[in-house]
């Protein structure tokens, strides 16, 4: 579900005052970095992540990753930090109302 401009502006704002809940450490995105991520998103639907990378190369591909991983959506990189949502579909309402 592709995000449009006002949804990526509502959720950069609720975005701005979130910590990163999840870092990648120096061995990248190990399993246990990609569990912690959908753990997160699952509950918050909102998250933080900060990538620890050598090069924007390696910092794309490890947001590629997780893209394809997670089916998250980007809302914004800034940085070293990715702003990723991702509605909980086990939950019969959203925790994030978007506009």
């Amino acid at each position: 579900m592709p995000l449009n401009e006002e949804q990526r502006r509502h959720l950069r704002r609720l975005g701005h005052q979130l910590k990163p809940v999840v870092r990648t450490g120096n061995a990248g995105l190990s399993e246990a970095v990609m569990n912690e991520i959908e753990i997160a998103l699952a509950h918050h639907e909102l998250i933080k992540v900060k990538l620890i990378a050598g090069d924007r190369e390696e910092k794309q591909s490890f947001i590629d990753q997780i893209l394809a991983q997670t089916e998250g959506e980007p809302v914004q990189v800034i940085g070293h930090v990715l702003l990723l949502y991702r509605p909980n579909p086990r939950k019969k309402k959203e925790r994030i109302a978007l506009p």
